[in-house]
């Protein structure tokens, strides 16, 4: 609350005395500082874990991007070696290699 008594004072004094650039500067200041406070609590980041919570959260989402870059390589070497088959199966029938073996 103690910077939205800054604010009130602030914008008592704009209103009193006039605006000069330096008290517009500092109610923009403080109505920012109280709207980025506002914000973080209501995304439930306000607290004191809020770091460690976002650490945790990056963390995670490194290891999905390694999980998921790790699937993409596993397929597509699954791919290869499927493609690969096929072609010496291919390249055996023909050239008659499963008569030699009758």
């Amino acid at each position: 609350m103690m910077r939205q008594d800054m604010l009130a004072a602030l914008m008592v004094q704009a209103q009193t005395t006039g605006t000069d650039l330096v008290t517009l500067r500092a109610i923009v200041e403080e109505a920012s500082e109280i709207g980025a406070r506002r914000t973080l609590d209501r995304l439930g980041l306000g607290d004191d874990n809020a770091q460690d919570d976002l650490d945790e959260l990056r963390d995670l989402l490194g290891a999905w991007r390694a999980a998921k870059a790790s699937a993409w390589k596993a397929a597509v070497e699954w791919l290869v070696r499927g493609v690969g088959a096929l072609l010496l199966i291919g390249i055996a029938v023909r050239l008659g290699v499963g008569e030699l073996l009758r």
